[in-house]
Order: C-alpha cells, then structure tokens, then sequence
C-alpha cells in the first residue's frame, strides 16, 4: 500500500495543479486506470496487470480436459 500511495503522490498528485474537483477526479481516474491496466509492476515480474490477466485467461482450462478414465 505504501507503495502505491508514493506512486500515486510522486506521479500525479504532485505533477498536477486541480482547479475543481472534477478535475481532479478526471486526472486521478486516468492515472489510476493506466497504474491498474498498463504499467509494468515488480511484483507481477515486470507484466502490466491487464498483460497478466489476458496471459491467464488464455491458458488451457484444467478442469475441461479429458482423461482416458472419464
């Protein structure tokens, strides 16, 4: 959490000057978007989020595949 938290200061917080709320719901919704779908995070070994889960998504179902006993 703290890591995001710096992430999200250091890379948007700090950067923008908001004249309204919406504003800054509008920036911060953007960035949170492109924290959460495409960049490349450590602890996913360098993959985007949205990388992993298409990767996921496209392995072979386990639980459909056939044995010769069934």
């Amino acid at each position: 959490m703290e890591s995001f938290n710096g992430s999200l200061r250091d890379e948007c917080l700090n950067v923008h000057w908001f004249e309204s709320l919406d504003e800054a719901n509008a920036i911060i919704e953007a960035w949170a978007v492109d924290y959460n779908e495409s960049r490349p995070h450590t602890a996913l070994e360098g993959q985007a989020p949205r990388e992993l889960a298409e990767r996921l998504m496209n392995l072979p179902d386990t639980n459909s595949i056939t044995t010769a006993e069934s």
